[in-house]
């Protein structure tokens, strides 16, 4: 019985292990571009077309996230119910829909249906998962937020590293109609492991949940309790941290072969996946020991002007071919962008929380969350509407490659980090997150 109960009241048990279950198999929506060619040429239809199930995957997540948080705040054993029934049936309906497609070249019904799948049911999946573990986690590390939060969140970006060469080795494996029974025996995989989540997922026993209108404040209240401004300032930072990086993390591979490193770019591209992750981890780690946490953006806003700037300055990823000094600069670029991107992630919902207090953080942080959803219907398509109207296309090993075109997008993103830098500086305020509530 002693063991049970001390079971029970495990913050590793009922918090940290149920986190990362979730957001493991979550995480696995970023593995798009392993298989998104396989896709597209399986069903009749061009990249370009099927491309805009993740998009749509990522708009979902945010907009499910907005408005699914008040559900998180309530009871979070009904949302990583919901998140582990909607992330299995959208990722089994993208494997029928696959399937219906190579019986029916061409047919519309095919590419609608990985849209609604793996774009709208995967996506209220992706939303209510992301949020769930999320406040449960800070109230079990109350001391270390940033750690606890920062842990679960590099689960969702690590994902991808653990999850590409299994999806890879599958698709070869499974033969020609792979593809398709990949996201059938996936759909099962990450059923189990999210349905285990959900089964060990709990708040401490102390904690009290106010579950009526009356003891609950309202998010606009609780937003007014600083300056609007203040939330503004986060909320617009947020966006374009995600833009900034989509846009980069877009073309990476790309890039990575006009430096002449495309032999390399399975490396690089796993090498950046772990920058990514540790940026979770790591960036939300240090902001615990930090008076403000609010410093971390300032640090991560920095760091990805000076690279970019100097990417820009020596037009590295133009000339970098054979020069070692400009290809450490572009992998440096690479490499930071996506540690920052994570980072920005992980301390989001405890930035909020020193703000805002605990008592509607799921709610606040998941309106908050859509500024991942435009960012993703912005972020990818703005460097690529860049590169296909600015510079020049030439053959590259066989490969068509635009280095003005991808250097072009560095532009585009310095002058928001900049504009997202001063955001952080004038409007987020500092806080004494030693107040808790």
């Amino acid at each position: 019985m002693e063991n049970k109960k001390g079971w029970q009241n495990n913050k590793w048990f009922r918090a940290a292990i149920p986190a990362l279950l979730l957001h493991c198999s979550i995480g696995t929506v970023y593995c798009w571009s392993i298989f998104s060619q396989e896709i597209a040429d399986h069903i009749g239809f061009s990249k370009g077309a099927t491309e805009w199930a993740f998009s749509f995957a990522i708009f979902f997540l945010g907009m499910s996230a907005a408005f699914l948080g008040n559900i998180v705040e309530k009871d979070i054993h009904k949302s990583s119910l919901i998140a582990t029934i909607c992330f299995a049936a959208g990722m089994a309906g993208t494997g029928f829909f696959i399937w219906y497609g190579g019986n029916h070249q061409h047919s519309m019904i095919s590419l609608i249906g990985i849209y609604i799948s793996y774009g709208f049911i995967m996506g209220i999946g992706l939303g209510t998962g992301y949020l769930s573990p999320v406040k449960t986690l800070m109230l079990w590390f109350a001391d270390r937020k940033g750690l606890a939060t920062g842990l679960a969140v590099a689960g969702f970006g690590a994902a991808k590293a653990i999850a590409s060469p299994i999806m890879q080795a599958m698709l070869e494996g499974l033969g020609e109609s792979g593809i398709y029974k990949m996201f059938f025996i996936l759909a099962g995989v990450y059923f189990v492991m999210m349905f285990v989540g959900h089964l060990l997922l709990a708040k401490p026993a102390d904690w009290h949940e106010p579950q009526n209108d009356a003891e609950k404040p309202k998010i606009l209240d609780v937003i007014k309790t600083k300056p609007v401004t203040n939330y503004i300032g986060i909320w617009v930072m947020f966006y374009i941290n995600i833009t900034c990086g989509l846009a980069l993390i877009s073309q990476e591979k790309m890039i990575v072969k006009c430096v002449g490193l495309a032999a390399f770019a399975g490396i690089i591209s796993t090498v950046s996946a772990i920058f990514n992750a540790g940026g979770r981890l790591g960036f939300s780690a240090w902001a615990d020991t930090m008076k403000d946490r609010n410093t971390v953006y300032k640090m991560i806003f920095i760091l990805s002007i000076a690279f970019t700037g100097l990417v820009m300055l020596t037009q590295g990823i133009k000339n970098g071919e054979g020069n070692g000094l400009l290809i450490f600069l572009v992998l440096a670029l690479i490499f930071i962008v996506n540690a920052g991107y994570g980072g920005g992630f992980s301390n989001v919902p405890t930035l909020l929380s020193d703000h805002y207090g605990m008592s509607s953080i799921s709610a606040i942080h998941g309106i908050t969350l859509s500024a991942w959803a435009f960012a993703g219907l912005t972020g990818n398509q703005v460097a690529t509407y860049i590169v296909n109207h600015t510079g020049e296309f030439i053959e590259h090993d066989g490969v068509q490659i635009n280095p003005v075109g991808y250097q072009n997008v560095l532009f585009f993103t310095i002058a928001l980090y900049i504009v997202a830098l001063i955001l952080c500086v004038v409007l987020v305020k500092p806080t004494d997150k030693s107040k808790k509530e």
